[in-house]
């Protein structure tokens, strides 16, 4: 009887540079605002990739529909993730907003 073997990692995910939040702004780290504004931009590559994977399966240059529907839904949960984000800012704004001095 043969035993299940694990997962092992995953390679190659959606965001390849690894980014560590770091809110000083010292010669080591990235601001917060980079680090916004580098997630933004692999979001809107994300996005990207699978406009035009659409527009390759509907041309025909494409046949794999697996691979169309597979970076639809990448985009699809990196932008989710980041109005995630969004909101979360936004009430954390909100609450010190409301914080009376």
């Amino acid at each position: 009887m043969q035993g299940i073997e694990s997962i092992g990692p995953v390679q190659g995910g959606a965001f390849p540079r690894k980014v560590v939040p770091t809110f000083n702004q010292g010669a080591s780290g990235a601001s917060f605002k980079d680090m916004l504004s580098g997630f933004m931009n692999d979001v809107n590559q994300l996005q990207n990739k699978a406009s035009e994977s659409v527009q390759r399966l509907a041309a025909g240059e494409i046949t794999d529909v697996n691979q169309v529907m597979t970076a639809s839904e990448e985009a699809k949960v990196a932008f989710n993730l980041m109005m995630e984000m969004r909101n979360k800012v936004m009430e954390a704004y909100q609450e010190v907003m409301r914080i009376r001095l």
